[in-house]
């Protein structure tokens, strides 16, 4: 049986998914296409933390939502690929979007990758929709952006300007 619940991002076997994760995108994209955070925000205050353990304790997914005034981002989602499959990327998901609606987020947004179809395919499965850039964000062709009311009365993000 596989739980899940808010932690700290700061434990090794946290900190080894990580590592992994990023091995993986940096398969995938250049350095200035990708928008990670790192350990040290993924500590701070306004971020929520979600950890997946299996029977065994070890982590073997995460995902974040760093809350802001105005909306909050989904980072760091990921799955070992030895547990994907089984619905564990949509419990946490749901489990992200639940807390984040707890603490008045009533939007979320995020940024993917083209080169991962599964993540695309998650996102829009659980109703998110493509938008373009927000934040700080610029355009970019290896930046997929999407974004989810996640509560009533809530307008989506202005886009970046060009």
């Amino acid at each position: 049986m596989t739980t899940l619940s808010f932690e700290s991002a700061d434990q090794p076997d946290v900190i080894a998914l990580i590592a992994e994760l990023d091995a993986y995108q940096d398969t995938l994209y250049p350095p200035e296409s990708r928008h990670a955070l790192n350990l040290a925000a993924l500590t701070q205050p306004n971020v929520l933390f979600a950890v997946a353990r299996d029977a065994a304790g070890s982590a073997v997914g995460c995902g974040a939502v760093v809350l802001g005034p105005d909306f909050g981002e989904l980072k760091r989602m990921f799955v070992s690929p030895a547990h994907r499959g089984g619905g564990l990327a949509k419990r946490l998901l749901a489990l992200l979007e639940a807390e984040a609606v707890v603490r008045g987020c009533g939007l979320l947004t995020l940024e993917t990758g083209p080169y991962q179809p599964e993540a695309l395919g998650l996102y829009a499965l659980c109703g998110y929709e493509r938008c373009g850039p927000y934040g700080d964000y610029a355009d970019d062709p290896l930046s997929v952006f999407m974004h989810k009311r996640i509560a009533a009365g809530v307008t989506a993000p202005a886009a970046s300007p060009a």
